[in-house]
């Protein structure tokens, strides 16, 4: 097979500029809306480079992304990939441990996946999560109170303060983890999504999560709990014949997606209604709701930027191209969320008036996002109650001084400086 990758390649070039060889992406991440505009230039099915010299396919338009994502033919398993079998992959690769997570619902497919998503799936039901508006209603109206005890006048870090704060809350309690842990897993975390983790950090950090999540399920067992790891548990022994290892990776799963989504879900919307105060005061009167500007947001600026991965067990044609076999393919949402075959040529501006707004930001088919009602509740009160609470919120920088983490997976800002106001 002729390498997809022979053309030497290049960086991303302007909007709308068509690359000659495969897109780099940036692993700083320091201007995602011109990367994700090259990438829709490039096709529904673009050449990419990873970080650390990854040769891989995106997908970047929305149509293809649903074909793809209910393609059987596209699965989960990494020893599928060819690069991977070739040695080309190094064990230390930054983000290895968002290709190769282990065992969970993540990685499996066909019944395997039925098996190992269906606890979770059954716990996350629209219905079982609106029970948890209370829960969320109390840990945010406790976090506002800590805000106010902050100078209205003087910035601070609504992420870090809020954005944060809220989501790692809930998903700890779902799940039976200690908020005392929360600061060593922040720090985890970092180094989990960063493109910038030194190599020789990489494989201690991925052994040191997996025992941590580990020594949870194992201290559930011996002590049960009211969370879905101790329910987990219980099921497993009824004959769910769920391993030890698969629901620490399923819990370890379910904290890293359930946190680090609904932060950027919150603080994208927090920045989105402070740069358009046009769409702001329509929220005031009355001509938009919350959920409104949630699914906008979702849509224009994506918690999740480029999904990893699956693997092509055969050739795959996309539009007038092929994914050939063995190769590695990423959804590129942030480009998915603009593209203008499906959302028209107002795609490229946050308008949460537009109707119908149908987007896959949490993903499509069998993969999609178990925990994507919980992500949506969570936003439908903090959001409200944090504008009731501060109207006169804006933000304390401009906001072309806010900058993008060096996460290609995420949507993730370092920091939200806010005035609260009043």
């Amino acid at each position: 097979m002729t390498c997809p990758h022979a053309n030497r390649p290049v960086p991303h070039d302007s909007y709308g500029q068509v690359p000659s060889g495969p897109i780099v992406l940036d692993p700083l991440v320091t201007d995602l809306a011109a990367e994700t505009a090259a990438l829709r230039a490039a096709g529904p099915l673009a050449r990419v480079e990873l970080p650390g010299g990854v040769p891989c396919y995106a997908v970047t338009h929305h149509a293809e992304a649903r074909q793809l994502l209910t393609d059987a033919r596209l699965v989960k398993d990494i020893n599928v990939w060819g690069a991977w079998q070739r040695g080309e992959v190094p064990l230390d690769w930054p983000l290895i441990g968002l290709a190769n997570p282990g065992r969970s619902m993540l990685t499996a497919d066909g019944p395997e996946h039925r098996r190992l998503r269906s606890l979770v799936a059954q716990a996350l039901t629209v219905r079982r999560v609106e029970r948890l508006r209370t829960r969320i209603e109390e840990l945010t109206t406790g976090l506002l109170d800590r805000l106010a005890e902050h100078d209205p006048a003087e910035p601070v870090d609504l992420k870090a303060e809020f954005a944060y704060l809220l989501p790692m809350s809930v998903i700890s309690e779902l799940m039976g983890v200690d908020s005392a842990d929360h600061p060593w897993l922040k720090s985890q975390y970092e180094k989990f999504f960063s493109t910038q983790t030194p190599r020789d950090e990489v494989g201690k950090m991925i052994a040191d999560l997996k025992t941590f999540f580990a020594g949870i399920v194992e201290d559930k067992r011996a002590n049960p709990g009211n969370d879905l790891t101790s329910a987990m548990i219980e099921a497993s022994e009824d004959g769910d014949r769920l391993t030890p290892d698969e629901i620490a990776q399923t819990l370890q799963l379910m904290v890293t997606a359930g946190h680090e989504t609904t932060i950027s879900l919150i603080v994208n919307a927090v920045r989105a209604l402070a740069t358009h105060p046009g769409q702001r005061e329509l929220l005031r009167d009355g001509t938009i709701t919350w959920q409104d500007v949630i699914e906008e947001t979702l849509r224009w600026s994506t918690p999740t930027s480029h999904v990893l991965v699956r693997f092509a067990t055969e050739d795959i044609a996309v539009g007038d191209t092929v994914l050939p076999e063995g190769e590695a393919l990423i959804v590129s949402f942030a480009a998915i969320g603009r593209d203008e075959t499906q959302h028209g040529p107002t795609a490229d501006t946050f308008d949460a008036t537009r109707t119908p707004n149908r987007h896959i930001s949490f993903g499509h088919g069998p993969h999609v996002c178990p925990g994507a009602a919980l992500s949506r509740l969570e936003a439908e009160v903090a959001l409200p109650a944090l504008f009731a609470r501060f109207p006169d919120l804006a933000l304390a920088v401009p906001d072309a001084e806010l900058r993008n983490k060096p996460v290609v997976t995420q949507n993730d800002l370092y920091d939200l400086p806010v005035r609260l106001g009043g």
